[in-house]
Protein backbone atom coordinates (compact mmCIF):
# COMPACT_ATOMS: atom_id res chain seq x y z
CA UNK A 1 0.00 0.00 0.00
CA UNK A 2 1.28 3.25 -0.97
CA UNK A 3 0.74 6.44 0.96
CA UNK A 4 -0.13 10.17 -0.53
CA UNK A 5 1.21 12.48 1.80
CA UNK A 6 -0.35 16.58 3.02
CA UNK A 7 2.00 18.14 5.30
CA UNK A 8 1.36 21.42 7.27
CA UNK A 9 -1.93 22.10 5.97
CA UNK A 10 -3.23 25.00 7.39
CA UNK A 11 -6.96 25.30 8.27
CA UNK A 12 -9.09 28.16 10.64
CA UNK A 13 -11.94 26.88 13.23
CA UNK A 14 -13.30 27.57 16.51
CA UNK A 15 -11.36 25.19 19.13
CA UNK A 16 -10.86 25.52 22.57
CA UNK A 17 -12.10 25.18 26.03
CA UNK A 18 -11.90 28.37 27.40
CA UNK A 19 -14.49 31.04 26.84
CA UNK A 20 -12.56 33.47 24.72
CA UNK A 21 -11.35 30.62 22.26
CA UNK A 22 -15.25 30.56 21.47
CA UNK A 23 -15.45 33.23 20.21
CA UNK A 24 -12.62 33.55 17.76
CA UNK A 25 -11.11 30.91 14.93
CA UNK A 26 -7.80 29.32 15.73
CA UNK A 27 -5.20 27.77 13.19
CA UNK A 28 -4.41 24.24 13.14
CA UNK A 29 -1.55 22.74 11.05
CA UNK A 30 -2.62 19.12 9.83
CA UNK A 31 -0.26 16.79 8.39
CA UNK A 32 -1.84 13.41 6.84
CA UNK A 33 -0.93 9.90 5.73
CA UNK A 34 -2.80 8.46 3.56
CA UNK A 35 -2.78 4.65 2.01
CA UNK A 36 -4.07 3.39 -1.48
CA UNK A 37 -2.73 1.79 -4.01
CA UNK A 38 -1.67 4.22 -6.57
CA UNK A 39 -0.18 1.63 -8.96
CA UNK A 40 -3.46 2.07 -11.56
CA UNK A 41 -3.14 6.33 -11.60
CA UNK A 42 0.37 5.96 -12.24
CA UNK A 43 -0.12 3.51 -15.05
CA UNK A 44 -2.87 5.56 -16.77
CA UNK A 45 -2.49 9.28 -15.62
CA UNK A 46 -5.65 8.89 -14.47
CA UNK A 47 -6.54 10.97 -11.46
CA UNK A 48 -9.62 9.42 -10.97
CA UNK A 49 -7.82 6.11 -10.08
CA UNK A 50 -6.04 7.64 -6.55
CA UNK A 51 -7.05 10.12 -3.83
CA UNK A 52 -7.53 14.16 -5.56
CA UNK A 53 -5.24 15.69 -2.65
CA UNK A 54 -7.43 19.13 -3.51
CA UNK A 55 -10.86 17.55 -2.60
CA UNK A 56 -9.51 16.26 0.49
CA UNK A 57 -7.61 19.44 1.65
CA UNK A 58 -10.98 21.32 0.53
CA UNK A 59 -13.40 19.07 1.97
CA UNK A 60 -11.29 18.80 5.55
CA UNK A 61 -11.54 22.95 5.16
CA UNK A 62 -15.22 22.93 4.57
CA UNK A 63 -15.20 20.19 7.80
CA UNK A 64 -13.34 22.94 10.20
CA UNK A 65 -15.52 25.66 8.83
CA UNK A 66 -18.84 23.61 9.57
CA UNK A 67 -17.96 22.16 13.45
CA UNK A 68 -16.98 23.68 17.01
CA UNK A 69 -15.05 21.17 19.01
CA UNK A 70 -13.51 21.76 22.46
CA UNK A 71 -11.09 19.68 22.27
CA UNK A 72 -8.28 19.19 19.65
CA UNK A 73 -8.59 15.13 20.00
CA UNK A 74 -12.42 15.32 19.02
CA UNK A 75 -11.57 17.26 16.00
CA UNK A 76 -9.12 14.71 15.25
CA UNK A 77 -11.17 11.33 15.92
CA UNK A 78 -14.62 13.11 13.60
CA UNK A 79 -12.14 14.07 10.85
CA UNK A 80 -10.78 10.96 10.70
CA UNK A 81 -14.15 9.55 10.39
CA UNK A 82 -15.41 11.84 8.07
CA UNK A 83 -12.39 11.30 5.75
CA UNK A 84 -12.38 7.53 5.61
CA UNK A 85 -16.08 7.86 5.20
CA UNK A 86 -15.98 9.84 1.68
CA UNK A 87 -12.50 9.07 0.25
CA UNK A 88 -11.43 5.41 -0.38
CA UNK A 89 -8.32 5.66 2.17
CA UNK A 90 -7.66 2.15 3.87
CA UNK A 91 -5.50 3.57 6.34
CA UNK A 92 -4.65 7.03 7.69
CA UNK A 93 -2.24 8.92 10.06
CA UNK A 94 -3.23 12.31 10.94
CA UNK A 95 -1.34 15.39 13.03
CA UNK A 96 -3.24 17.63 14.62
CA UNK A 97 -1.04 20.67 16.20
CA UNK A 98 -2.20 23.88 17.82
CA UNK A 99 0.40 26.75 17.54
CA UNK A 100 0.86 29.23 20.26
CA UNK A 101 -1.50 27.14 22.68
CA UNK A 102 0.52 26.66 25.81
CA UNK A 103 2.95 29.57 26.47
CA UNK A 104 7.13 28.30 25.46
CA UNK A 105 6.10 25.69 23.20
CA UNK A 106 5.30 26.17 19.75
CA UNK A 107 2.82 23.99 19.47
CA UNK A 108 0.79 21.07 21.07
CA UNK A 109 -1.10 18.45 19.35
CA UNK A 110 -1.95 14.72 18.95
CA UNK A 111 -1.48 12.03 15.87
CA UNK A 112 -3.65 9.34 15.49
CA UNK A 113 -3.70 6.39 13.04
CA UNK A 114 -7.17 4.90 11.65
CA UNK A 115 -7.86 1.88 9.75
CA UNK A 116 -6.28 -1.42 8.48
CA UNK A 117 -2.51 -0.98 6.99
CA UNK A 118 -1.54 -4.38 5.33
CA UNK A 119 1.98 -6.43 7.30
CA UNK A 120 3.29 -5.44 4.04
CA UNK A 121 3.68 -1.70 4.24
CA UNK A 122 3.87 -1.45 7.83
CA UNK A 123 7.35 -0.34 8.59
CA UNK A 124 9.04 1.31 11.97
CA UNK A 125 9.22 4.99 11.19
CA UNK A 126 7.34 7.29 13.53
Amino acid sequence: MDRILIEALSVDTVIGVYDWERSIQQSLSLDLALATDIRSAAATDDLRLTLDYAAICQRIQQFADDHQFALVETFAERLSACLRNEFPIAWLRLTVRKPGAIPNAASVGLEITRGDLPEATQDSSP
